[in-house]
């Protein structure tokens, strides 16, 4: 019995126990559009947690194109096949720029949001900007959304994914709005601290059953 209480105990250390996993669900800026898979920032994260021997595993989910509502269609399955401790959202720059109305884009990633906090998954918001000809009022509310969010559900945020990368054209394809090989590291960059953050505040996961 004593050694059964203290190998529950050990389960509940955090740290100890099961591979924390991280799950990103993202369009063409988190799927290495453009170039081999392997340059993309969420290969180089997966590269940074594996060379720092953190137990923890992967999965990029992302694909080239995806909307919000794509990803509320698609993430269900992923979380029940993944069950994530960490949830990276980089999804919405394809519905801004479909001109999708705003609300619509603010509840479907409000939607994507309380899944993900459902299952048990820290939450990690990616912001994102559009290109100023969308007008500054389309714009700057699209860019608020995602402030908006992560304090009112709670969730930590990435400021602006591209930030130091947009304004840059030597860090851009030639399409102007996709990140080039060289800008993938400045990527992760804008990535990296807040995902430590939820990397470190990792919690236990409760014990429902002991044989």
């Amino acid at each position: 019995m004593f050694r059964l209480l203290l190998f529950i105990c050990v389960l509940l250390i955090p740290g100890v126990g099961a591979a924390q996993s991280i799950l990103v669900l993202g369009d063409s800026l988190s799927a290495a559009y453009g170039m081999p898979v392997e340059q993309g920032w969420v290969a180089l994260m997966r590269k940074r947690i594996e060379q720092q021997s953190a137990d923890t595993v992967v999965v990029n989910a992302s694909i080239s194109g995806e909307t919000t509502q794509g990803g509320i269609t698609r993430l269900p399955a992923l979380l029940d096949e993944h069950n994530p401790d960490i949830l990276i959202l980089e999804l919405g720059a394809n519905d801004g720029l479909r001109g999708t109305p705003l609300p619509v884009i603010r509840q479907n990633l409000s939607h994507l949001i309380s899944l993900g906090q459902s299952k048990g998954a820290r939450v990690l918001l990616v912001g994102i900007r559009l290109p100023p000809n969308y007008g500054p009022r389309y714009s700057d509310g699209f860019y608020s959304i995602f402030a908006e969010l992560s304090e009112s559900q709670q969730v930590a945020r990435v400021p602006f994914l591209m930030d130091g990368v947009a304004l840059d054209r030597a860090l851009m394809q030639s399409d102007g709005l996709h990140p080039n090989s060289e800008a993938q590291p400045r990527l992760l960059e804008n990535v990296w601290e807040p995902l430590q953050q939820l990397l470190m505040a990792r919690p236990a996961r409760a014990v429902t059953e002991a044989g």
